[in-house]
């Protein structure tokens, strides 16, 4: 297997990027209500206060894809990723309501970061824990996106398989796969403090130091800061056009996890030649 052409291993990670995407989707959607509604319940259990008798919100995985206006179930057509919601122009079959363009983008995304990251390691093991690594990524900065929370059931388990990837290892060793882990907590956790202790505001959450804790695990602590100086510099550039646009309250909190994983995403299939190019650019090689 490993024998084919690279080209067919493209296609190949390709159309699995695209219906993984389409998976990535509902973990986008459904994952983020599913724990509120947990987490609801269990402090009206904790502090004894009547619990309503209300069924959870749908689950990741046994509960079918339906239209969220109408609830009707969505055939096998309709759920065709990205050529589903192009067939059908981008309004449900049933009842005509507008579907949101999430649903291809984030196919598409997925589906375009898989080639990008077959190309980049070559079809076997190595590749394969990118592409984990890069759906992940991607469910983490969507759902920050739309909620503002990194999830410890996605954040926790990236860190972790970080760390064991570097008992083969894969990308690091183990002693700067567990450096690079808690340099990146410690890092973010200490801004928020400084920040939360001068101000009197939070700047941040602590799932975006789990999150740079879990690239620091896969890249080792020479990743941190090129990934904290570019998620910084793409959060302000982008931050400060929505508020120029009008298209950001000023005030408004502004999720920082979709800027770490960018950036995370971004050095870890080309952080050597970017490295480079800076070195050369700077006369510093």
């Amino acid at each position: 297997m490993l024998e084919l052409p690279l080209w067919l291993w493209l296609v190949f990670a390709g159309v699995l990027g695209l219906l993984v995407g389409s998976f990535l989707n509902v973990v986008i959607l459904r994952l983020p209500a599913r724990l509120e509604a947990q987490w609801r319940r269990e402090a009206q259990e904790e502090l004894e206060l009547a619990t309503p008798d209300q069924p959870l919100p749908p689950g990741i995985v046994r509960e079918p894809s339906h239209c969220p206006h109408c609830k009707h179930p969505l055939s096998v057509a309709d759920n065709i990723p990205l050529f589903g919601w192009l067939l059908l122009r981008g309004r449900c079959r049933y009842c005509r309501a507008p579907i949101s363009a999430q649903y291809p983008l984030v196919e598409l995304l997925s589906g375009l970061l898989s080639v990008l990251v077959v190309w980049k390691f070559g079809p076997g093991w190595t590749a394969l824990a990118g592409l984990v690594f890069t759906w992940m990524l991607i469910a983490m900065a969507g759902i920050d996106l739309r909620t503002q929370l990194l999830p410890d059931q996605l954040t926790l388990p990236l860190l972790w398989l970080g760390l064991l990837l570097s008992l083969l290892p894969m990308f690091v060793l183990p002693a700067p796969a567990i450096l690079g882990a808690v340099l990146g907590y410690l890092s973010l956790w200490s801004v928020y403090w400084l920040f939360k202790l001068l101000t009197g505001k939070e700047g941040m959450g602590y799932g975006d130091f789990k999150l740079l804790a879990a690239l620091g695990a896969w890249m080792g602590p020479g990743a941190l800061l090129p990934v904290i100086l570019l998620s910084s510099l793409v959060g302000a550039l982008l931050g400060g056009t929505l508020i120029l646009l009008r298209k950001h309250e000023r005030e408004m909190p502004m999720p920082f996890g979709p800027f770490i994983a960018m950036a995370g995403w971004i050095w870890f299939v080309a952080g050597e030649p970017l490295l480079r190019a800076y070195l050369h650019l700077t006369g510093l090689r």
